[in-house]
């Protein structure tokens, strides 16, 4: 059963920290609750799974890839693109660009010229990313947004990427489902291993390590 909670960022920091974390039941919802979960939607990222024909996807795109240049945009879009099953409502758009602003909370950002077509947004703590939600207005500009946090991810050394819950449009990263119990130790395991999020790596760094990579993906 979800609790109620006294929400500050700081409050979330914790929350994520033991292995809940926070969401609305719809747009208009004026409350959070916490959630935390029995199985867990994990995406490895050691070594991360990255189908073959997105990596020439991005070889061969124009789009600009970018971290935490439009974090407010995205976390909106992201909001807006599930309008009728979302549980971004304005409380936690508040508390996420609280913390942004902290150093917490991070965007991937896809853009075709000055138009942002596409991206996600989430919290890292140590070494563990914790993905929130994703959107695109492009075929394949949220898939991008993804193949490329995994890599600068693997890149950074990061070891853990929860996507909260299973889904079969994430399978297709490796995608596997994990047990609370599971998920609590490797929780744990990346919390206390220090990692720095990635945004200062270019694209061409990035796109350099996916085609790397290439040879542990199919």
């Amino acid at each position: 059963m979800p609790n109620k909670f006294i929400f500050s960022p700081e409050t979330i920091i914790k929350a994520y920290s033991v292995g809940v974390f926070p969401m609305a039941q719809s747009r208009d919802d004026p409350e959070l609750r916490f959630y935390e979960p029995a199985i867990r939607g994990i995406i490895p990222i050691n070594p991360p799974h990255i189908p073959r024909r997105l990596i020439r996807f991005a070889r061969q795109s124009r789009w600009l890839v970018r971290f935490d240049s439009a974090f407010a945009d995205v976390v909106r879009h992201c909001a807006e693109m599930r309008a009728d099953n979302t549980w971004i409502n304005a409380e936690i758009e508040t508390l996420y660009f609280a913390l942004h602003k902290m150093g917490f909370g991070h965007s991937v950002e896809i853009w075709d010229h000055d138009r942002l077509i596409g991206g996600l947004y989430g919290l890292s703590l140590g070494s563990a990313f914790f993905g929130e939600s994703m959107f695109s207005e492009e075929s394949n500009a949220s898939k991008m947004a993804l193949a490329f946090l995994m890599a600068a991810l693997h890149k950074a050394k990061f070891t853990l990427l929860d996507a909260q819950f299973s889904s079969e449009h994430l399978r297709q990263f490796g995608l596997i489902d994990m047990p609370q119990p599971a998920f609590k130790q490797a929780l744990a395991s990346a919390l206390s291993q220090p990692a720095v999020m990635p945004v200062h790596l270019s694209q061409q760094e990035i796109l350099a390590h996916l085609l790397q990579l290439r040879s542990v993906t199919s």
